[in-house]
């Protein structure tokens, strides 16, 4: 507890320092202004300690007139301190009828949005919010109900994607001393005192009653909180050792590859790749079933995909299947690979050809409508030179033992629907070219990349 209120401006750039890593006080924060307690607290505090601010209040229109006199207040507030101001309007139901989600979600998503706009326009340092120790304990215990890990637990981060909390140490009470010991009023959210939302249940009947039955639980509760931030940054600090450690070379940027044997003898394993991979939006289930599967297994999260081939993990960005390349056998440009197609010059032998990066196709293939390079789909299938029958795409991959990634980039020569070379991996049935013959086309493909 603090003895003097106004020790709370000393608490807040303290806090600004640690979360920049600057001594100089020099800040220029956007300033999310609600008109509630803690948000004046703060705006006064940044003020007081010769931070440059600008304020940002979102009307939501969601409690009628109270809303709009929670603008004016704002509006006045800032009048008479002489800060630039911002304010926004939301439709929230229309957001919800295009995004979908709860109120509270779209509120979020539509004022932390608009906030990161502003800041990046008028060039300023982070957007400062008003969360303070309360609502840390309200958000540990939250995450604790719904399930989560050790980040869960230990609350609300200092600084975060743009983000800062200055007030996160300090108390309710302690914000309301300050802004009694300056004289300055605030306004209240009588949509705070309902419990029709799962924080208000926690602010209101949780913590107050666990307080009585248990006095200095909150304390404690932030204790943990703290201890738990700490062991997350050692728990992160020792997965990335790991993942430089297991990562494997790969032959295409945008692919990372992990030695999944070696990552499967720690007991811990889908724990350490969740570290890896939960910035991609991957969760700890998807974690769990990546380690145990099987090979060809495949995991999505958004623009992303973790596949499983034999001893290697790898995450990928999700590549389009359908874009195709038309080739024009006689000019050969504008292709994703180095390709060089030549006239036959001397009677066919097979020693002309390697059936992987060198091929030859019958001269009757110029006469084919359509004629393309594109990547593997589901499903497909093609005539194997030297086997009877079709075989499916995905079985030959399994022969050739490639990974997801490497299927993935692999290009296919089709004419008229008929495929007819996997460039650099196999060649297939279709216009092959007799022995002797002088009436055909040579194709060679470069093997690394144009």
């Amino acid at each position: 507890m603090m003895r003097n209120p106004l020790e709370l401006e000393l608490v807040v750039m303290s806090q600004l320092e640690h979360a920049f890593r600057l001594h100089d006080g020099a800040f220029r924060l956007l300033v999310a202004v609600s008109g509630g307690a803690d948000s004046v607290a703060l705006l006064h505090a940044l003020l007081r300690s010769g931070c440059h601010c600008e304020a940002a209040h979102c009307n939501f229109g969601l409690r009628g007139k109270e809303s709009d006199r929670d603008e004016r207040f704002v509006r006045d507030l800032c009048l008479r301190l002489d800060v630039p101001l911002h304010v926004a309007r939301f439709d929230v139901a229309d957001y919800r009828r295009e995004h979908g989600g709860s109120v509270e979600m779209a509120c979020r998503e539509l004022r932390y949005a608009w906030f990161e706009r502003l800041r990046a326009e008028h060039g300023l340092e982070a957007v400062a919010v008003a969360h303070h120790q309360g609502d840390n304990v309200e958000t540990m215990l939250f995450n604790l109900m719904r399930g989560t890990g050790i980040a869960g637990l230990a609350g609300m981060n200092l600084l975060h994607e743009g983000i800062v909390r200055p007030l996160l140490g300090i108390t309710r009470r302690e914000i309301e001393d300050y802004l009694r010991a300056l004289g300055e009023s605030w306004i209240t959210d009588s949509t705070n005192a309902l419990n029709d939302f799962s924080r208000n249940r926690i602010r209101n009947l949780i913590l107050p009653e666990m307080e009585r039955q248990f006095p200095c639980s909150a304390r404690g509760i932030v204790t943990t909180m703290h201890n738990l931030a700490d062991t997350q940054k050692m728990a992160e600090e020792l997965a990335a050792g790991l993942e430089a450690d297991l990562r494997l070379l790969s032959d295409f940027d945008d692919v990372t590859a992990y030695r999944l044997d070696a990552l499967k003898q720690y007991h811990s394993a889908p724990s350490i790749l969740y570290e890896w991979v939960k910035h991609l939006g991957f969760t700890r289930s998807q974690c769990t079933d990546a380690v145990r599967a099987a090979t060809g297994a495949r995991f999505f999260a958004g623009d992303w995909q973790m596949s499983v081939a034999y001893d290697r993990l790898e995450i990928a960005r999700c590549g389009s299947a359908d874009r195709e390349y038309p080739l024009d056998f006689n000019s050969p440009a504008g292709l994703p690979v180095r390709l060089v197609v030549e006239q036959g010059a001397t009677a066919f032998s097979p020693s002309l050809v390697d059936g992987r990066n060198t091929v030859a196709l019958d001269a009757s293939v110029l006469s084919c409508g359509r004629v393309v390079l594109r990547h593997w789909r589901r499903g497909d299938r093609m005539r194997p030179f030297g086997m009877k029958g079709t075989k499916l795409l995905s079985d030959l991959f399994a022969d050739l033992r490639l990974s997801v990634a490497e299927r993935s980039r692999v290009w296919l020569l089709e004419a008229d629907g008929e495929i007819l070379w996997l460039l650099g991996h196999r060649a297939a049935a279709g216009y092959a070219v007799g022995k002797g013959s002088t009436d055909y086309l040579l194709l060679t493909v470069n093997p690394h990349r144009s």
